[in-house]
């Protein structure tokens, strides 16, 4: 290779290298923007144009946790988090079976099989929103984590077996007809010899579910009340008639964001390799 095409080919690393941070940063400015404000008081966070040399405090942290005489957030983190964590193991258990026989041992037309779990996200979820109100109103499901957690795992099946059928595919069939040929059967096959080969595919599918499932507001605004409510839905609770408490809502958006983040920070090997398998053969 010519000295000359080593140097394009260093500018444009550059160049892309330059381009990836700038992106980065335009969209790591936001969350940076909103942490440095939950640290602020509510009169400076009001303050236009903003204050950036501003007294730091935990005030509001201390109001989101209730030190001021409001309602606890505990009880609607750990329904969020055992509505998300449920929906997702059983999106896992359910998907996993389905991509196998999707990709590994082909039905007939999977391809239209395929296109007709996708196409079930193509309904806007406001459209089902009342014949599932009505529906668990008459079995008296209302205000129940459950029917959140059946809600999230119908919700996330279809996009975690088309991302499952994808990462199943590149499981060499010949490790499988081994197992096969030395008596395994199809559950011992699933969890022994399929699982470990596509957990980094399993691991983005889960991620990802868990991130939807943790995020959803709409199902869960309109379906509970007191008992079920989740995390975003006690988050909306800040907005009233008072006016916009910015350094409290900021201080709740940071800290109901952090198990995302910290899932998606612990599991970003995983993510990436996950969703680039197949890309390069």
């Amino acid at each position: 290779m010519s000295t000359v095409a080593v140097r394009v080919r260093k500018r444009k690393g550059f160049g892309l290298g330059l381009v990836a941070w700038l992106a980065g940063i335009v969209f790591f400015l936001p969350i940076a923007w909103m942490a440095l404000t939950s640290f602020h008081s509510e009169q400076d966070a009001a303050t236009n144009p903003p204050s950036l040399l501003a007294p730091l405090t935990l005030d509001g942290y201390r109001e989101f946790f209730g030190a001021g005489g409001g309602a606890s957030p505990w009880p609607s983190l750990i329904n969020s988090t055992v509505a998300s964590v449920a929906s997702t193991l059983l999106v896992l258990l359910l998907a996993l079976p389905a991509a196998y026989a999707l990709s590994i041992r082909p039905v007939k037309k999977w391809t239209d099989v395929l296109f007709f779990f996708l196409s079930t996200k193509m309904l806007p979820v406001v459209a089902g929103l009342l014949p599932i109100y009505l529906f668990a109103k008459n079995v008296s499901m209302l205000d129940n984590i459950w029917l959140l957690v059946i809600l999230y795992t119908s919700m996330n099946l279809p996009i975690a077996v088309w991302m499952m059928q994808s990462f199943l595919s590149e499981v060499p069939v010949a490790i499988i007809e081994a197992a096969r040929v030395d008596g395994a059967k199809l559950p011992t096959i699933l969890a022994r010899v399929v699982a470990p080969i596509a957990l980094p595919g399993i691991a983005a599918t889960a991620l990802i579910c868990f991130i939807f499932s943790w995020n959803e507001l709409l199902f869960a605004r309109v379906l509970t009340g007191v008992v079920a409510e989740t995390a975003p839905v006690f988050l909306t609770s800040f907005i009233t008639s008072q006016g916009l408490f910015l350094a409290k809502v900021c201080a709740a958006s940071l800290v109901i964001s952090l198990p995302v983040l910290a899932a998606g920070f612990a599991a970003q090997d995983k993510l990436v390799q996950g969703l680039s398998l197949g890309a390069v053969k």
